[in-house]
């Protein structure tokens, strides 16, 4: 998961441009307006709803824009109807890779996902042909500053989490899917809200990417994906060594 994690830093930095930021809160805009309509737009009710407005928040939102998201979602003023899909298949050297996403249109979406990967020499596969290969789990993460790794593990472990791994990133907690509730409000009581916390996939053994060539073109079809409107995650099961992804970025 290094390479991969590494890659999500390289793709935070160039968060900070315009153009990708703009890109950000589309996305988040339309989870906070899904997460609002299929729930109650209480985030204290909501657990779905809270995760999204603490990614909002992280991005730095305005607070009136993340109240017109919910109102929308609440009220059913959004003229879109939002539906949740998934697409697998095997981007360049072989890695596998999930995608997720909030579409008005299946189509226009389904069709986008095949051209990245038919266009980075990869396969777009039937659900499932991939999915086999990760486990589904709740992901929640609190920055360093949060606490010591000590009082993060012990209060984790009490509150039904399964591991905790601390770094110089911080802190992330993993738990069974139906835990994520139950182990976010156990930490959140002690720690206050996490940075985030989602259902997540994680990697059963990773892909070593050790070609320059092969590595660049991932990393290229990856962030095709993870430009496109629609497509809220992307998860693969890649490792770059550090110096090669250094190389790259």
């Amino acid at each position: 998961m290094a390479g991969h994690s590494q890659f999500k830093n390289i793709m935070h930095r160039k968060g900070a441009q315009d153009a990708k930021r703009a890109k950000v809160f589309t996305k988040l805009i339309r989870e906070l307006t899904v997460a609002a309509k299929t729930g109650l737009p209480d985030p204290a009710a909501n657990p779905r709803l809270r995760a999204a407005i603490l990614a909002a928040r992280e991005q730095n939102m305005p607070k009136d824009t993340i109240d017109r998201a919910i109102k929308r979602g609440a009220g059913g003023e959004d003229g879109a109807n939002y539906e949740e899909v998934r697409y697998e298949g095997y981007g360049p050297g072989k890695v596998a890779v999930i995608v997720e996403a909030l579409t008005d249109n299946r189509n226009r979406t389904a069709s986008e996902v095949r051209t990245a990967f038919n266009k980075s020499g990869g396969n777009l596969g039937e659900t499932n042909s991939v999915s086999f290969m990760f486990d589904r789990i709740g992901a929640i993460h609190y920055p360093l500053a949060a606490g010591s790794a000590d009082d993060l593990f012990e209060a984790a472990l009490e509150a039904g989490a399964s591991n905790v791994e601390s770094d110089e990133d911080g802190h992330d907690i993993t738990c069974a899917p139906d835990d994520l509730n139950a182990v976010r409000e156990g930490l959140e009581g002690k720690f206050g809200p996490p940075a985030s916390a989602r259902l997540d996939w994680q990697p059963q053994m990773v892909v070593p990417v050790t070609d320059e060539q092969t590595a660049q073109s991932l990393m290229k079809f990856l962030e095709v994906l993870e430009d496109n409107d629609d497509v809220q995650r992307v998860q693969a099961n890649f490792d770059i060594a550090p110096d090669l992804m250094e190389k790259l970025a």
